[in-house]
């Protein structure tokens, strides 16, 4: 390589990573307030709900994200072939990639919608959560609306996706922020009108977000990208099938992870009463701080290293690893500290609405730490396409993961059974995604390790 091109590498190198920085200090900025919206939510819908309610709701919560990841994989299949289609300055192929995600979601929901309103009225959701409809006389109403506001939701999502494939992660999280924002500013005019009624903050909960995409979507495509506008006149069954050949793969991933990170409240509020599901997902959000900080940090890297992969710039792939080695212990030490400040903070943040045990603390920060860790290597597997070995170690966790909790709590009778299971699944996981992202970037991936 003469001096010239590596002048051009350089300069290559230095646009990318000053691309994530602008992003990672932007995502700052915005997922901040989102930390604050969150953690204001968990008192202000307690005041509302009180605990046993506001575990009924947690857990209805639980079950709408299994509808948010019905999009088959198309939102990050469409993530990683925007990525690659913009490198090349493919801007027809580009709006056919999209045109094409948005009729996909659009047929993909539209039955499910049906049969999900049909199967909560007329099938036995109280049996099904385990809930007293004495406390909760409306439940079918509940989920109907819920679910209708969330089906809308999900057939705009893909602008997340497309910001993200942009390598503009920091947009993403504004529009997830402002619908996150306008969520809690609708669960505070039900708390100050005195209702405090779970139906009212069904609605106001799942009506932010889609407010906030109905907003994005015009400013977004008749703005700046008005030439990469959805037509229907640009859909192809081509690009349909290129979509689902990659997004097949991470539907599979995101049903198997959601398996593992979201029946947990089914499964307490099933084995033990909603009441309990609510000291557990406190726990749970309050170690989100340092799961979206390092989300913020990583996010960026998998874009990114989509286009130094396709590029061939694997210095800068060996470079970025060393900085998410970096993140690693710093997400480490905050999480440390954290459990060691957990029972003061839990006293400012949410008094004595509920009680959260010291051990349940540490075991849940334990688990986020898991889940950082094996997400570290997944994000830039994912936007290299290895995902292959990835979907075999998952689906086994998922399979696993359902009959040990219900073995263990079963046979013990404690949450923290539950936990501790938790950790266990996921650590194959981990210890598999890191090897094989080694392998990766060092080029000796053969085999499954290269799938």
């Amino acid at each position: 390589m003469n001096l010239i091109e590596k002048l051009k590498a350089i300069q290559k190198d230095d646009k990318r990573s000053s691309t994530i920085y602008k992003n990672i200090i932007a995502s700052f900025a915005i997922k901040g307030w989102s930390v604050l919206v969150q953690l204001m939510l968990v008192p202000l819908t307690l005041a509302c709900l009180g605990v046993y309610e506001n575990g009924v709701w947690l857990t209805i919560s639980s079950v709408l994200l299994w509808i948010d990841n019905l999009d088959v994989g198309l939102g990050n299949g469409l993530r990683n072939k925007l990525a690659i289609y913009i490198a090349e300055n493919n801007i027809p192929k580009a709006r056919e990639m999209l045109s094409s995600t948005m009729a996909m979601l659009t047929v993909i929901i539209v039955p499910i919608a049906f049969f999900l309103v049909v199967l909560e009225l007329l099938g036995d959701v109280y049996g099904l959560f385990n809930v007293s409809m004495e406390e909760v006389g409306n439940l079918p109403i509940i989920l109907v609306a819920a679910t209708m506001m969330v089906c809308s939701t999900f057939i705009l999502k893909f602008l997340g996706n497309f910001y993200m494939g942009l390598q503009l992660p920091a947009v993403n999280n504004a529009i997830v922020t402002s619908g996150n924002t306008l969520s809690l500013i609708g669960t505070w005019l039900v708390y100050v009108s005195n209702a405090h009624s779970l139906l009212l903050v069904a609605i106001a909960n799942t009506a932010g977000p889609l407010l906030a995409y109905m907003v994005c979507y015009p400013l977004t495509f008749y703005g700046k990208f008005s030439h990469l506008r959805p037509k229907f006149s640009m859909v192809r069954i081509s690009a349909m099938k290129e979509l689902f050949s990659i997004g097949s793969k991470f539907f599979v991933l995101q049903i198997a992870g959601i398996v593992l990170f979201f029946s947990t409240n089914i499964i307490i509020s099933r084995f033990f009463t909603p009441a309990m599901v609510t000291p557990y997902q406190i726990a749970n959000r309050y170690f989100m701080v340092a799961m979206l900080l390092f989300t913020i940090m990583c996010v960026p890297y998998w874009s990114a290293t989509t286009d130094a992969y396709a590029k061939k710039d694997f210095g800068w792939i060996q470079r970025a690893n060393c900085t998410l080695n970096r993140f690693i212990v710093f997400i480490f030490l905050l999480i440390v500290m954290m459990m060691c400040v957990s029972p003061f903070v839990y006293r400012i943040w949410i008094g004595d609405k509920a009680i959260v045990p010291l051990s349940m603390t540490v075991l849940v920060g334990f688990y986020e730490f898991v889940l950082i860790c094996s997400t570290r290597y997944s994000f830039v597997l994912n936007g290299l396409g290895k995902l292959k070995l990835q979907l075999y170690v998952t689906i086994a966790a998922a399979v696993a993961y359902i009959p040990l909790a219900i073995f263990a709590v079963s046979e013990v009778n404690d949450i923290k059974m539950l936990l501790i299971v938790m950790c266990c699944i996921n650590m194959p996981g981990l210890v598999i995604n890191a090897v094989q992202y080694h392998k990766v970037i060092s080029g000796k991936d053969t085999g499954i390790w290269s799938k």
